[in-house]
């Protein structure tokens, strides 16, 4: 399958997206002792009352796409999501994240000629845009200090650093590393980068590659914006990993295989950056159907985690073990739509957001914080391409 981003900006991303237990348990060795003061666990702020924000990411270049962010509503007790307005009118607004103030959004615009966009949600002014370097942007993320933006080309396998202002605003890229070793798995014709994050100890930033099937650490130089490379971490080959998950305890992290239908524990090294991938293990699928795991999320706690199956279009459930270090599947609840591209959880771990691509939907989940349970709270709510729901 071609994973080139033609001239219209139509990816295998976007191709997957527009076609059509018996508990199993892994575990992994433990990493190195951490530093002597380990990174506190993040705050998670408690549900309060009246209503929170619910920014929505969708595609604007596809039949049925919506015409850029969104935000709606979302009531944090009973889960019920209304009023949805637009943002911004942000080209391919595939992914969107907020800056740790909370007084910026950000957006890939996954065109090919990728760019990153700032938007102050409290009137919707679009602050400045910036090319990511590389076609086909779908991920970014802030770094804690909330002076870095990272961001993940997946048409070009490329990742890059933007600065931002005192404003929010991303100002001329710092730094632009294209994957160009190991050599694409197989079926792959490039590298894909899916993703780009800061560890747990914000030490290292790590991205993870679908199409070199590695995960890369690099070090951030946090006063220049530049990347140096310190370790990969290698999937069987064709695993085509996209997106990884930390425990709250930043030893562990969870990845979620595409292309293989597969997830792993990974053991995390503090000191070093080192990333140490697991063996495969189930990822809940029927298997009756052509799969996709998405993304992994876990409570804020740490004892449970839940992986979005594309295809199968349900939620995994695992119970998170041995401090992090072995995932045993417990169920898959139905997530009352198609294709489930993103999840995320409410700032209180309470609820769980689905955003359904093929059928145009957010799901809301309550969380039981005691078993992880799930339980639906009401109907999906309609959204355009739904391919990114981010609660506050």
């Amino acid at each position: 399958m071609d994973n080139r981003v033609d001239q219209g900006g139509w990816s295998r991303r976007r191709f997957v997206g527009a076609m059509a237990g018996t508990a199993a348990v892994v575990t992994v060795p433990a990493p190195a002792a951490p530093p002597p003061d380990p990174a506190p666990v993040p705050h998670r702020r408690k549900a309060e009352p009246g209503p929170r924000p619910l920014y929505l990411g969708t595609y604007t270049s596809v039949e049925g796409g919506g015409k850029g962010v969104t935000v709606a509503q979302y009531d944090p007790v009973t889960g019920a999501v209304t009023d949805a307005q637009p943002l911004a009118e942000i080209p391919d607004p595939s992914y969107v994240t907020v800056h740790p103030d909370g007084h910026t959004l950000y957006a890939v615009d996954e065109r090919e000629d990728g760019a990153v966009t700032a938007v102050r949600p409290a009137d919707g002014q679009v602050l400045g845009s910036r090319s990511t370097g590389g076609s086909g942007p779908c991920h970014l993320s802030v770094h804690p200090g909330g002076r870095w933006l990272l961001s993940a080309n997946y048409g070009s396998g490329s990742v890059a650093v933007h600065p931002l202002d005192a404003s929010g605003a991303p100002g001329e890229r710092t730094a632009l590393v294209t994957h160009s070793s190991p050599a694409p798995g197989p079926g792959q014709q490039g590298p894909h980068a899916h993703q780009f994050i800061t560890s747990p100890d914000g030490g290292h930033v790590l991205s993870v590659d679908l199409g070199t099937d590695t995960v890369y650490t690099y070090r951030l130089d946090t006063d220049h914006g530049t990347l140096t490379e310190v370790s990969q971490a290698h999937t069987r080959p064709g695993a085509g990993p996209r997106h990884l998950t930390f425990h709250p305890n930043g030893r562990y992290a969870y990845l979620a295989n595409e292309v293989d239908d597969t997830v792993a524990v990974c053991a995390y090294d503090p000191a070093t950056g080192r990333l140490t991938i697991g063996e495969p293990q189930s990822s809940g699928a029927a298997g009756d159907a052509t799969n996709y795991p998405a993304q992994f999320v876990v409570t804020p706690g740490g004892d449970f985690a839940f992986l979005a199956n594309r295809g199968d279009n349900s939620i995994a459930r695992y119970a998170v073990e041995e401090d992090g270090a072995r995932l045993r599947l417990l169920d898959t609840v139905p997530v009352d739509g198609d294709f489930p591209r993103q999840l995320a959880l409410a700032p209180d771990g309470r609820l769980l957001f689905t955003a359904n691509q093929r059928s145009g939907t957010v799901s809301v989940f309550h969380v039981d914080t005691g078993t992880g349970a799930l339980s639906r709270a009401g109907e999906p709510f309609a959204s355009p391409v739904a391919v990114c729901a981010v609660p506050l």
